[in-house]
């Protein structure tokens, strides 16, 4: 059949299957190209088959033909396509569920599979499908993990970018500022030298000048002296007392001594340059005991430029990084392991905030995390730990907390930065082992913010 059906779509001139198909009004179909070459130079327009003449000399494009031909090589190459049994040659029909493996039908009733079970291959597809999709759901939940992942990793290259930005700029604003004073300072020191420089160049050519007149006098002073001694006895006697006079009148020689004091003092200028200039740089630099740490902030809190006050704003597209503790609050830089750590926080006007540290705590077989607060809310004070619920303090108002920390002892203590006295608002004696960190918090646009403390400079000798 498959033989017949392609001698009926091959064309009687070239022998292969039509291409564009036309026919003429004798019902006979040729290709195109075969049609236009046999009717060449020809006068007469007539079939190569019945030599009947036709009535068009351009014949119609056959579609019926066309889409025919169009199925009958889908179909043939298809089956071409179609692998067979490598034992018999035959095509495969069933699916072999003991072997797992397609089968012709002679394979069938051979001994090879002798008792076991077939399934038509539409159904074995259909089964296979449905448990390969089951098999792959894992996969598809996975990709689109690692596809959410792959897009927060881009998102946070971009977020990267922005912080070395940022931080660029804010390096060279600092090192501005440093430059600007280290130059405001070299000019002080150059003016004060040159002002220097000009009194005592004054002052020694008012003495040159001085120094000059008497010069002037003494010279003139020897010079008359030496001539009266030339002068006759009586000439000598007569003039004595008057020259005498004039020699006493003349200065000592230890008047134009040049003092200490009548040349630059280097050793002021000079002396302990370096260490002076960084003296005088405290006005200029803070220290802080305390860095707040932008990679722990939450998408609503905005901290300031030197990373020392913190506040609530419009919610940031942050990259999803939240470290050591899943809070709304920004954690200090520092992970506190030992000593005695000390540092005050303003709070002000602000009406909702926490203030203290956290860090991980072992109970039982696990590890939790812990909280020590002072917490401030609807008007009320309180102390908030991981054993302490809700302690309530018995303050009015505070405008600066004080956090102390004593790591070796396992305590941390909160204080009115603004009192004289030693008297604690509340002292935690169960912190953490493993570690604490500087914690702020807040709901509030007014900020909190971390104060400096005082620069030192000592020397030791």
């Amino acid at each position: 059949m498959a033989s017949r059906l392609e001698e009926d779509l091959t064309c009687p001139i070239c022998h292969e299957l039509f291409r564009d198909p036309v026919f003429l009004s004798c019902s006979h179909n040729f290709c195109k190209v075969c049609m236009e070459n046999w009717w060449k130079d020809k006068p007469k327009k007539t079939c190569p088959v019945c030599k009947r003449r036709s009535s068009k000399d351009f014949p119609p494009l056959n579609l019926t033909v066309k889409n025919l031909l169009q199925t009958y090589v889908e179909q043939r190459d298809q089956a071409a396509a179609e692998p067979l049994c490598s034992l018999h040659s035959e095509k495969l029909r069933l699916f072999c569920l003991d072997h797992q493996q397609l089968v012709c039908l002679v394979c069938g009733d051979s001994r090879t599979h002798k008792d076991h079970r077939f399934s038509p291959i539409e159904e074995a597809a259909s089964d296979l499908r449905e448990q390969l999709q089951t098999s792959i759901k894992p996969l598809q939940d996975k990709l689109q993990v690692l596809t959410e992942r792959k897009e927060q990793f881009e998102e946070a290259v971009d977020h990267i970018t922005a912080q070395a930005k940022h931080t660029e700029k804010e390096i060279q604003q600092q090192f501005e500022k440093l430059h600007q004073f280290l130059l405001e300072e070299e000019k002080s020191r150059m003016k004060d030298l040159r002002k220097e420089e000009e009194q005592k160049t004054q002052n020694m050519k008012d003495k040159i000048v001085a120094v000059s007149r008497e010069l002037e006098t003494v010279s003139k002073t020897i010079t008359e002296t030496e001539e009266q001694l030339r002068a006759t006895d009586t000439s000598f006697l007569l003039h004595h007392k008057s020259i005498v006079e004039r020699v006493q009148r003349c200065p000592l020689v230890e008047e134009l001594k040049i003092k200490d004091d009548s040349l630059i003092n280097q050793a002021k200028h000079l002396g302990n340059l370096s260490f002076n200039i960084w003296t005088n740089m405290k006005r200029l630099v803070q220290f802080y005991p305390v860095i707040l740490d932008p990679n722990t902030t939450a998408p609503k809190l905005i901290l300031s430029e030197d990373l020392s006050s913190v506040k609530c704003g419009e919610t940031q597209k942050l990259p999803q990084n939240r470290g050591r503790f899943p809070t709304n609050g920004v954690f200090g830089s520092e992970l506190f392991t030992s000593g005695t750590h000390s540092w005050d926080v303003e709070v002000g006007e602000n009406k909702d905030w926490n203030v203290g540290v956290m860090g991980h705590v072992q109970r039982g077989e696990g590890t939790k995390v812990g909280v020590w607060w002072i917490h401030f809310s609807k008007d009320k004070y309180s102390a908030l730990s991981l054993l302490d619920t809700d302690v309530p303090l018995s303050v009015k108002s505070l405008q600066r907390v004080r956090v102390k920390l004593d790591f070796d002892r396992g305590t941390v203590t909160f204080s009115d930065a603004d009192t004289d006295t030693d008297t604690d608002l509340h002292t935690f004696t169960d912190t953490s082992t493993k570690g604490l960190v500087p914690y702020l918090a807040t709901k509030n646009n007014i900020p909190l913010k971390i104060l400096p403390s005082s620069v030192v400079l000592s020397v030791k000798v």
